[in-house]
């Protein structure tokens, strides 16, 4: 080692305290984000600081022998604090040591310059390093905790747990939720769906179970009220249309999208229909991609869906049962004279007009049109499942007796 390189180094050693104070006050002068730190965070920002001077002082005294010497000034950092600032301000914070340093030790000679110039470009990299290493295995992480999210509601096992692993997941949905199910290759461009999805208002956890590809729809929360005189926000879509703008992310073959639910915790009912639909959607040789699981309810019936069963009497049977038992006789003559206007109205003895309007009605009671053929298939099968649960109930109390 030369005798200047020598002394230069011993002068710095003393003035390192000295540096250590200035680069503290300067974060302090010119980057407000450390300033609304609170003070732990704070004081391992300055530990950062004054770790990379002291490393400097390390690295030009013998530069090849430790070139790892620049990663060792973020190794002090706590982890809560890599989370905490983002790159870009861990570069505002290289800057600030970086400019202090080399206002204060440059002028004493072109070496000092020099090696100051090298080794921020060593700390920037290895700053970049840092936050490349932590973005990775966050990423890993996310995507074990979204498969195990996912997972859970799908099976319907969700626990105490689910909310905070959904929470951690940093998911945006806040209120109506849905479950998407269909196929895809193992090149699906997972990112694209996002973003998608997130273009659509709605956040998504996507699951990949072999040739499976599950999307957890969630309504994001509705934008802030705007100011007077701005343009209206564009409306909210349906989940149906969400899954449409979706569906070319997914391979060829059945998708269903499943009913929607009040939040992301009861989406195990809506995935339980949706899965329940895939499996007999072929069944239905026209039927839309997507399409919604509750328009497959015949075929899931069918197949032995209890569910699709109970949907069908709670939400046609029970409710034309409960309102009029003039439209529920109207309605099974339609559905057995084969949707004839004029037959029907001459079994019940009144005018077609007079069918038309009791039609009218049931479609007002339950939401689903008679008059359609898909509609009408619907109807007739939640009439004949009412029908059978109805006269099993009649029959219990004569077995227990």
């Amino acid at each position: 080692m030369s005798p200047n390189k020598a002394q230069e180094l011993a002068w710095l050693r003393t003035i390192s305290g000295e540096l250590a104070t200035l680069t503290v006050t300067r974060l302090e002068d010119t980057l407000p984000w450390y300033g609304s730190m609170p003070p732990s965070r704070r004081s391992a920002v300055g530990l950062v600081a004054q770790t990379g001077i002291s490393s400097f002082i390390q690295w030009y005294e013998n530069p090849g022998s430790t070139p790892w010497i620049a990663s060792d000034v973020f190794s002090s950092a706590p982890r809560e604090l890599l989370r905490s600032i983002s790159l870009q301000e861990t570069l505002q914070l290289i800057r600030v040591v970086v400019t202090v340093v080399e206002e204060r030790v440059a002028p004493r000679s072109d070496s000092l310059r020099e090696a100051i110039m090298h080794y921020s470009r060593d700390v920037a990299f290895a700053a970049a390093d840092v936050y490349a290493r932590q973005a990775e295995a966050r990423g890993l992480w996310d995507a074990r905790l979204e498969a195990l999210v996912v997972d859970s509601i799908l099976t319907g096992e969700s626990d105490d747990e689910l909310p905070s692993r959904i929470a951690a997941l940093g998911w945006h949905g806040d209120g109506e939720a849905a479950v998407l199910v269909g196929s895809a290759e193992r090149s699906v461009d997972v990112d694209q769906m996002r973003r998608t999805a997130r273009h659509a208002g709605a956040d998504v956890l996507i699951g990949l179970q072999g040739t499976r590809l599950v999307l957890v729809l969630g309504r994001m929360a509705p934008p802030q009220p705007q100011e007077s005189g701005a343009a209206p926000e564009e409306p909210q879509r349906t989940f149906l249309e969400i899954a449409g703008r979706l569906a070319d992310g997914f391979a060829d073959g059945p998708l269903v999208l499943g009913p929607t639910v009040d939040n992301l915790i009861e989406a195990s009912r809506s995935a339980r229909a949706a899965l329940a639909g895939v499996a007999v959607a072929r069944a239905w040789r026209h039927a839309p991609r997507p399409v919604p699981a509750d328009d497959l309810l015949p075929e899931r019936a069918l197949a032995g869906d209890g569910l699709a069963r109970r949907t069908l009497i709670e939400q046609i049977y029970e409710p034309l049962l409960a309102h009029s038992a003039e439209l529920m006789e109207t309605l099974w003559c339609y559905l057995d004279n084969g949707r004839s206007l004029e037959a029907t109205a001459r079994e019940l003895f009144v005018h077609p007009n007079t069918v038309r309007y009791r039609l009218k009605k049931v479609s007002e009671v339950i939401g689903w049109n008679a008059t359609g053929a898909r509609e009408s298939l619907i109807l007739q099968s939640a009439l004949i499942a009412g029908s059978i649960a109805q006269q099993g109930g009649r029959r219990q109390p004569k077995r227990g007796s």
